[in-house]
């Protein structure tokens, strides 16, 4: 595994608790901190003047802030930070790469803010191969160091031990308890009133099925993380919508990803969306193909 977390600041708010995050985080995993800001000198094709070396200037005095803020509040972490020249997707996969996970800031409920503008903050993370996490501003209070539960989603792909592992890992870092959020839906021939339900419990039930999968797939890392609480969860429903409302007690929330690609470009899937633009605590999203 690489030994350092980075994390993408730029000025902002959000940025300043992404790298507070980020700090915490490093220290609970005894690895070093990372902070980068990507900038690149392209003056507009318009009439509006511009100075290179002002800009300069900015973007050093926004790496100065950030560590100069974590190191107060994490004074034995190891940090360095550099001014990073190039695009801010490319500047922020290459990252990525090089990092156990990638952290950032993000506003929720819109567009991701800081150097990732637009669908930046979207391509990031649908194309990362590592973690990356997204922290908002009000957190920099509240979920920073409340919350008993790190929460994660359970496909019931194949692909879901790495998010699994994600989690727990997560959960004894801190000292909670993981809750495993399973859901299901009723398949068509079936969804048509309680006539169709009672027919379903006859034939055995498919709630009990997705109990016994979740418990199936949570059986590896119970035995590998013996000491976390674990909370197991199957509800009928929206995954994004029932993930969401089990996030009352949550430090942190982590969902997987499958990198897509449709006629709009990458996607990242309906959970991680709900996840990242509603979710009160921090999201971490995990890569798995």
């Amino acid at each position: 595994m690489i030994p350092e977390v980075t994390v993408g600041v730029d000025g902002s708010a959000e940025g300043l608790a992404a790298a507070e995050w980020a700090a915490r985080e490093a220290v609970r995993r005894g690895v070093a901190l990372r902070i980068v800001h990507a900038w690149l000198w392209q003056p507009l094709d318009v009439p509006v003047a511009q100075d290179r070396d002002v800009q300069a200037k900015y973007a050093h005095g926004v790496l100065r802030e950030a560590e100069t803020h974590v190191a107060g509040l994490c004074p034995d972490l190891a940090i360095t930070s550099e001014v990073v020249q190039d695009t801010a997707v490319a500047a922020l996969l290459r990252e990525a790469e090089a990092s156990e996970m990638l952290v950032l800031g993000s506003r929720g409920h819109g567009a991701f803010l800081g150097f990732l503008l637009g669908s930046c903050g979207q391509e990031v993370i649908a194309a990362a191969t590592r973690p990356v996490v997204s922290v908002r501003a009000r957190e920099r209070q509240t979920r920073q160091l409340t919350g008993s539960e790190v929460v994660v989603g359970q496909s019931g792909t194949p692909y879901s031990d790495a998010v699994l592992g994600f989690a727990f890992e997560a959960a004894a870092l801190r000292g909670a308890a993981v809750r495993a959020v399973r859901t299901w839906s009723l398949p068509p021939i079936y969804a048509y009133g309680p006539g169709s339900l009672r027919l379903a419990d006859e034939a055995g039930g498919l709630e009990p099925f997705e109990q016994k999968a979740l418990a199936e797939a949570l059986a590896p890392w119970r035995e590998r993380f013996p000491d976390v609480q674990v909370i197991e969860q199957v509800e009928m429903g929206s995954a994004g919508q029932v993930l969401l409302s089990s996030l009352s007690d949550a430090q942190l929330l982590v969902v997987g990803r499958r990198e897509r690609r449709g006629r709009v470009g990458t996607r990242i899937g309906s959970v991680a969306h709900a996840a990242l633009h509603h979710a009160p605590c921090p999201v971490a999203v995990v890569p798995h193909n």
